[in-house]
């Protein structure tokens, strides 16, 4: 029995550090409730893409819970509209940039304004004096509706006193409201953008993504994925791997279309074209850092300003966390 003991101990040692070195930090996510951000994490939810390092635990939450959970530090990596980001640092909130959420395609779709297919309004001038709804006034999306119309199209998007009048309701309420003349035009979300496509009842008038990339260049930037300062200053080397997942994640959904869009829209209830159109045409959510997604957040604060959508904002470098390996 001597001669087998120091095998055993020897054995139950490698066991304990097999189970220490299984043993991962999770890094937690909540990000909006979207059919196709579901899509970009399913490699990560379902198992086809793993790390040695962490676990990714992803949350979906509606706009309302997913503000709550962001000020209540309820994750390590929220997803958030880039207007919220000076708005909390300034209160002192360290909340610090971390990738592009929402990217806007290359395609320049998907920020339209629609009207009616048989609407008098034919030009975005023919806007004037009437009413747009939008889903939220203090998003990025309709903060850079407002910019190209005001930058680009020489509109006055004053809230008061301007040449139109935004009309706040939910997306859910949109296509009736513009059917039955409750509003002229509307800013239609994706889904209801790509059912427009399909049946007619609803035109683009104007396309803005596509305005902003003939003048600046950029693709614009309205969401952002975020972590809190202390918490990356403490571990980075997870949340590069966390960048590294959710990369490897999105390019294995645009990789095995027929798996994944199949498996989400059948989840969704929702037409599993719908997300090719919406990678190739509306939007990306490509969890990287750009130069230009840097240029397109600092476009969007400063243009913010000058129509009195936000009253300052700090450095960002300040607002952002950039390790080497990103």
């Amino acid at each position: 029995m001597k001669i087998f003991k120091p095998i055993i101990l020897a054995a139950a040692a490698a066991v304990g550090l097999s189970g220490a070195a299984a043993a991962k930090d999770t890094v937690t996510f909540a990000h909006l409730a979207d059919p196709s951000i579901e899509a970009a994490m399913w490699a990560i939810n379902n198992g086809k893409v793993t790390s040695d390092l962490i676990e990714v635990e992803a949350t979906a939450l509606e706009i309302p819970a997913l503000i709550q959970a962001t000020v209540g530090r309820t994750f390590d990596v929220v997803m958030t509209a880039g207007m919220a980001i000076p708005r909390a640092v300034e209160r002192g909130l360290p909340l610090r940039i971390i990738a592009a959420g929402l990217r806007a395609s290359e395609a320049g779709e998907g920020s339209a304004i629609w009207v009616p297919k048989d609407s008098d309004i034919k030009s975005v001038e023919d806007l004037k004096g009437k009413k747009l709804a939008v889903y939220s006034l203090g998003s990025s999306g309709i903060t850079l509706i407002r910019i190209a119309l005001s930058e680009f199209y020489g509109i006055d998007v004053s809230l008061e006193g301007g040449d139109i009048d935004f009309v706040e309701m939910p997306p859910t309420a949109m296509p009736a409201a513009l059917s039955t003349g409750r509003v002229d035009a509307a800013t239609l979300i994706h889904a209801q953008a790509f059912k427009a496509t399909q049946d007619g009842d609803f035109v683009p008038l104007v396309q803005t993504s596509q305005a902003f990339l003939e003048s600046t260049g950029l693709r614009m930037v309205s969401a952002v994925l975020a972590g809190y300062a202390d918490k990356l200053e403490g571990n980075p080397a997870n949340y590069s791997e966390f960048l590294r997942m959710v990369q490897d994640s999105r390019a294995y959904a645009l990789a095995n279309p027929e798996e994944v869009f199949g498996a989400v829209g059948a989840e969704f209830d929702v037409d599993p074209a719908f997300f090719d159109v919406w990678f190739n045409t509306y939007s990306d959510f490509p969890a990287t850092f750009m130069p230009q997604d840097r240029e397109a957040l600092v476009y969007l604060w400063d243009k913010a300003i000058e129509i009195g959508a936000l009253e300052s904002y700090p450095p960002l470098a300040d607002m952002s966390w950039q390790p080497e390996s990103n």
